[in-house]
């Protein structure tokens, strides 16, 4: 989502093969017999060397977790206090009563100094385990917002420049019984400003956001949530924190770093079949041998495999055929059927070393993206197979539920996400302006049939390429490849938000001359780097380099379409506010409509804890303040004015609820328009467009409590808080009245 426009509008999808380019180890068919019986015989063997060699088989590494309180202190130390983690300064301050509520009134502006200065984390720990024991002992970050030094005993491990990557130090020689950890922020606004200075070689737009969002510049040269700097429906807190787990690995010989499935049907032989990736770090010097068991009792499924770990990053590949005789269920989208999942069983068995159990879910689900031609239309298909059958998505897109992540808990995602598919929903696109969510929001949309559409972080921006950016987001996506890639909610990788568009469409106002360099920049980063490992790490689920996109004909012309938004090929988003929204001709017959809505304020009871009584008028300094999109309160007015009475009350403050009310009324019934023009659309070809196949509105869930384009209020103010299709059925007499 961009700032607002009216305008129309990748990969082509890798064939599922039926295991990955890497080679997988196999048992299967006559030879299993034979196999399982000499299995059996290296099993005993080396469990009876493990316990010769005074190794546990059940035994395992040390892990020590240093959630908890830790100090947190300014730049200049006039500021301490203790702050949690996972968490951020802001949050941190607030809990220790040093601030108000960042989201009341003005505070987004008022606190911008928190987000200026350079905060500390620290803590000392002792160390729980024997150190003399242990090859290998890492210090583990799963999540450090953004740019940090990290030490330990006042010894530089590293540091760290990119929010969405997992960061490990070796502090085996540095580790004592008593430690003191420091993590030394720098500021994510002076860093990003400081970047784009060096960055001498010709400018990356956009440099600020618009005025109207009261936001941070430069944030396309941090790695770090970009709506973090403002967007058109949120505030600017470009946080500082710990915001995931920290702890301490303590190994000999292996670990375990990242385990993954992914399932496919073999046609030829109709057959399921399951890619068991596992990803370790070896600290032997020599290739280190031993037995995997698979078990999925449900299936009836045991088998065993014979492997080897290389020295560094060893990783072993499995491919377990499961046999024809089961009955095997698959993984359905919501309404579509169940979401079956079976518990399985992982055991590895090494020569020199622990024994390890991963216990896991595995679903069955095949995903293909069709691009084919289509009778009497110019252009390509849009759509989703899922186990062989099309599937029209209906739902929303997402964005972060919180300006503060650690605020985020399980019983909020899984309101919001409940919410969703009891509405009939089917499928979320993860925008690329927000953060990867946390593994529970993915856990929950596994299990109740919510598709996800998942972008990469990189939003209505252009972006540097030079070699420090890109191995950064090379080691980014890596990582959330590797750690998403097991759910069978998510049957879509999508490189960005907008950027084809923006280049094809000239947001940023570049010289054609200059046009190729931001070209190759492009191609380079979503191709080259993203598109490449993508498809190196995940074959099971299709590939597109933008949204919106022209899908195969962007392909064609270079991944670059000269008109992203063309109704023929690929997803379009629209938006129109000039028009009245109950005139359905006006919207684009596309072939999937990824983005598209109308915004509406929050309920009163909403605003209410976040303002004053004197900010309570459509005209404040506080509702002007909390508007980001330019022009939105009058749009919204405009809109309302097409079929409804605008409130005459002599009482301001019902004159706000009322308005407020009839902004909500008003949203409903244009996405309720737009929405059934989409679902109709699909059985349709006119003047070549139609066969619409996908209608994924703007946008699910708020932020904070201003006026968006959500259809579900703040959550952590007013739960369950519907904006406009509940209203409109529960006050079906006040609706009557303000007709015109």
């Amino acid at each position: 989502m961009a700032v607002r426009r009216r305008r129309r509008g990748a990969a082509a999808p890798p064939e599922p093969p039926a295991h990955s380019g890497r080679r997988p180890c196999r048992l299967s068919g006559r030879r299993a017999g034979a196999a399982m019986g000499r299995a059996a015989l290296l099993l005993l063997l080396l469990v009876a060397t493990a316990a010769r060699a005074g190794v546990s088989a059940a035994g395992g590494p040390e892990v020590h977790s240093l959630r908890g309180t830790w100090r947190l202190g300014n730049g200049n130390g006039s500021v301490v206090l203790r702050g949690e983690v996972p968490g951020c300064v802001h949050t941190a301050l607030h809990r220790r009563g040093l601030i108000q509520d960042p989201y009341y009134r003005f505070n987004d502006v008022m606190y911008r100094w928190i987000s200026l200065d350079n905060w500390t984390y620290s803590r000392t720990f002792k160390t729980p385990f024997d150190i003399r024991k242990w090859q290998k002992v890492n210090l583990v970050f799963e999540g450090v917002d953004t740019v940090a030094q990290i030490l330990i005993n006042n010894i530089t491990l590293g540091r760290t420049d990119n929010m969405f990557n997992r960061y490990s130090f070796d502090i085996t020689s540095v580790i004592k019984e008593v430690n003191f950890v420091e993590v030394r922020f720098l500021s994510a606004v002076s860093y990003a400003a400081e970047q784009s200075r060096c960055h001498k070689a010709y400018s990356i737009p956009p440099a600020c956001p618009p005025p109207v969002q009261k936001g941070e510049c430069h944030a396309n040269f941090i790695r770090k949530e970009q709506c973090s700097f403002s967007w058109d429906w949120g505030p600017s807190f470009p946080t500082q924190g710990i915001w995931k787990d920290v702890r301490i690995e303590a190994y000999n010989h292996y670990h375990l770093i990242y385990f993954s499935l992914t399932s496919f049907f073999v046609k030829s032989a109709q057959q399921w079949s399951l890619e068991i990736e596992s990803i370790f770090d070896v600290v032997s010097s020599k290739p280190i041998a031993g037995l995997v068991t698979v078990n999925i009792p449900k299936l009836q499924m045991q088998q065993t495999f014979s492997v080897k770990l290389q020295p560094g990053e060893g990783s072993i590949v499995l491919l377990v055929n499961i046999n024809k005789s089961s009955a095997v269920e698959a993984w359905w989208p919501n309404g579509h059927g169940k979401q079956t999942g079976y518990n399985m069983t992982t055991t590895f068995i090494m020569e020199a070393g622990y024994q390890i159990e991963k216990f896991s879910k595995a679903y069955f689900r095949t995903v293909e993206l069709v691009q084919e031609p289509i009778p009497g239309s110019p252009g390509l298909s849009f759509y989703f197979k899922i186990n062989g059958r099309p599937i029209f998505l209906k739902g929303s897109n997402w964005i972060p539920a919180d300006s503060f992540q650690d605020r985020v808990t399980y019983d909020t995602l899984w309101l919001l996400l409940k919410s969703a598919a009891d509405a009939n929903m089917n499928a979320l696109r993860v925008w690329g302006g927000g953060v990867y969510e946390q593994d529970e929001f993915y856990n929950i949309c596994d299990e109740i049939g919510i598709m996800i559409w998942q972008d990469f972080m990189f939003a209505c921006a252009l972006y540097p390429t030079d070699q420090n950016y890109l191995e950064s987001v090379r080691a980014e996506v890596s990582h959330q490849v590797r750690r998403l890639k097991s759910h069978p909610s998510i049957i879509l990788w999508s490189g960005n938000n907008e950027n084809e568009a923006a280049i094809a469409s000239n947001w940023f106002s570049i010289p054609y001359a200059d046009r190729e360099v931001y070209i190759k920049d492009y191609v380079l980063l979503y191709v080259k780097n993203i598109r490449e490992i993508v498809l190196t790490e995940d074959k099971s689920r299709p590939f597109i380099a933008s949204s919106p996109t022209n899908g195969l004909e962007s392909v064609k012309e270079g991944w670059l379409s000269q008109n992203p938004y063309d109704t023929h090929y690929g997803d379009t988003h629209f938006y129109d506010y000039s028009n009245d929204c109950w005139n359905w001709t006006v919207y684009p017959k596309t072939r999937f409509a990824s983005e598209y809505g109308f915004q509406s304020w929050p309920s009163f009871s909403t605003i209410e804890k976040v303002s004053s009584t004197e900010d309570w008028s459509y005209t404040s300094n506080f509702s002007l303040h909390r508007q980001h999109h330019e022009n939105g309160n009058d749009q919204m007015l405009q809109q309302i004015g097409h079929h409804f009475k605008l409130p005459q009350s002599t009482d301001p403050i019902k004159k706000f609820k009322d308005t407020i009310y009839l902004t909500q009324v008003m949203q409903a019934q244009c996405i309720k328009t737009e929405t059934e023009f989409y679902r109709f659309s699909q059985s349709e070809i006119i003047k070549g467009e139609g066969h619409t196949m996908g209608a994924l509105y703007w946008q699910l869930n708020d932020i904070w409590q201003a006026p968006s384009w959500a259809s579900l209020g703040s959550m952590f103010r007013v739960p369950g808080e519907l904006k406009p299709q509940a209203i409109m059925e529960n006050n079906r007499t006040e609706f009557m009245r303000l007709r015109k």
